[in-house]
């Protein structure tokens, strides 16, 4: 599908604030579905897709992957059987307006279609200005001319592989783009729903340096900080992570002032002040975008690894400790997601939903941790989704991804209507407890039962599962490697026993068991247990005895 500007702006004319004039004038008005959106209920966020509760079980293709259809053919059914519902797939500026003003989304086409097929929902990723940092998916238009579009400067004043986020010229040829894509989405896909959220951008952030020191960016330093941060700040200021807080209180808490003046001299003010460079700029893309076509959208950041300064990773993207700087600079994106390629998956996670922010997940290393991390991250934060990175690849993990998709799938119907818990386990962390209803859980490794033969070894696979209530004396589990005993919340000296225990899995919204557990797979009524040999749901139902 080829649309030169002049075709772009018709679309856009017709589809958005002049839209319903249009209608009126020239054409019949079409009753449009819901689209996908953002909710809460009962208090946790939820993902509606087709007026439905929608949770991503996703997988993020390798950065060249869709790059064509014939390179993409071989990967749709290997896809499909890894109980994927979702892809996550960029979109490259420079493939879309190869020439300035004229827009190519012939491929973009072909790959929903190719994706309704496969009955694959499309989540996607816009490389636009940056991706990891770099410019490197900018259109060659772009590249070849940096009096127009500056590139960003080191503290010692070397340009970079970055565009400036302070070019006006550069924000305008994004948007004039972005407008494009989300237009373009609309034409093709607003009776389908295929494409259900954008990222806009991918792991923003600035190298070597905390900020950028190009001429644009030196004047917008010395400037008061915008009023709507501190306004934002001021509101918020209980809720402040500690070292945002500690900057701005030390300089004494100052309303107004340059950001060296509120903040202090130190690479965590330059990096505040890029970071509200960024969200603005990834804000104005939003906006544009959902004023033709309002898909939910966030920003992904890349992780920094503790000790290590702003400009030795990634400066200034939308992470943790720079959540509130990001918020203060709009509120267009709708959230704001990790990426993970280290340790600490709880830590990381807590961060993000500390202000009851949504988690999603869109891209984790497709190691063997990815499939129980998906379970953990749904049962315990109500995750919209998860999606290992590189999916397409031939890796060993992807047989239990399958199976840990298999058993969320199974019991999506039961995640947002009742109380649910998600365990997460390793052979540095075997054990953890929760009460749910009138039960306290304990729930312990596999390989802590000492007959397992993985006992003795030196490293444990990762395990994990949801726990989900349905009945006052019964649950589900789902998952693998889990050990679980129960005990009386409010009185321990009653004993807690399983009056049945089930294998099986829901078929057209109906539980089917295919094995009745008991005897030595319940280790004769004291707990009940899903090896790390195998991914299953579990229905179990307690009773007490004195």
């Amino acid at each position: 599908m080829i649309l030169d500007a002049k075709k772009i702006l018709t679309i856009i004319l017709r589809k958005t604030g002049l839209g319903m004039l249009y209608l009126l004038c020239c054409g019949p008005l079409i009753a449009q579905p819901s689209l996908p959106r953002l909710t809460v209920v009962r208090g946790r966020p939820q993902l509606i897709v087709d007026s439905k509760p929608f949770l991503i079980l996703g997988g993020e293709l390798g950065n060249s992957t869709a790059t064509s259809l014939e390179n993409m053919a071989p990967v749709w059914p290997r896809l499909k059987a890894m109980n994927l519902n979702t892809v996550l797939m960029p979109v490259y500026w420079e493939l879309v307006e190869p020439v300035e003003g004229q827009f190519d989304f012939s491929l973009y086409r072909d790959l929903i279609l190719e994706a309704r097929k496969s009955g694959l929902k499309l989540v996607f990723l816009w490389f636009g200005v940056w991706k990891n940092s770099m410019s490197s998916h900018v259109p060659a238009w772009i590249k070849l001319n940096t009096a127009r579009f500056p590139r960003a400067k080191s503290d010692q004043g070397i340009s970079q592989e970055i565009l400036s986020a302070f070019s006006e010229p550069v924000l305008q040829a994004d948007i004039k783009a972005f407008e494009a894509l989300m237009a373009f989405v609309k034409e093709v896909d607003i009776q389908d729903h295929t494409v259900i959220m954008v990222q806009v951008e991918n792991e923003v952030g600035m190298l070597p340096s905390a900020r950028d020191h190009q001429a644009l960016a030196q004047a917008a330093f010395i400037k008061p900080v915008p009023s709507v941060l501190m306004n934002y700040l001021v509101a918020h200021q209980k809720e402040l992570p500690a070292e945002l807080a500690a900057s701005w209180q030390t300089n004494g808490q100052k309303l107004k002032g340059t950001w060296i003046e509120v903040f202090g001299v130190s690479p965590q003010t330059e990096e505040y002040f890029m970071a509200f460079q960024y969200s603005s700029f990834l804000n104005r893309l939003a906006a544009v975008g959902k004023r033709i076509y309002p898909l939910p959208m966030y920003a992904n950041a890349a992780l920094n690894r503790p000790g290590r300064l702003p400009g030795e990773y990634p400066s200034a993207g939308p992470l943790p400790h720079l959540l509130d700087i990001w918020k203060g600079a709009g509120h267009d994106l709708d959230f704001l997601s990790p990426d993970f390629y280290n340790p600490d998956f709880k830590q990381w996670c807590d961060a993000y939903t500390r202000q009851g922010d949504p988690l999603f997940i869109p891209e984790h290393a497709f190691d063997a941790t990815a499939p129980v991390k998906a379970l953990y991250s749904i049962g315990h934060y109500d995750g919209l989704g998860f999606s290992p990175f590189s999916i397409e690849s031939k890796n060993e993990n992807s047989e239990s991804l399958a199976k840990a998709y298999g058993v969320i799938n199974h019991i999506q119907d039961l995640l947002g209507t009742h109380q649910k818990e998600g365990i997460l386990l390793s052979k540095s962390n075997p054990e953890v407890s929760f009460t749910m209803g009138e039960y306290d859980f304990t729930c312990k490794h596999d390989y802590t039962l000492s007959w397992t033969p993985g006992s003795r070894l030196d490293v444990w696979p990762s395990a994990g599962a949801i726990v989900i209530q349905t009945g006052p004396k019964e649950f589900y589990v789902a998952g693998t490697g889990v050990v679980i005993t129960f005990k009386k919340h409010h009185d321990p000296m009653i004993n807690v026993g399983l009056l049945k225990v089930d294998e099986g899995t829901f078929e057209n919204h109906i539980w089917k068991t295919s094995r009745h557990l008991n005897g030595d797979q319940t280790h004769q009524g004291r707990h009940i247990n899903i090896p790390t040999t195998q991914y299953a749901t579990q229905k179990v139902v307690l009773y007490d005895y004195e």
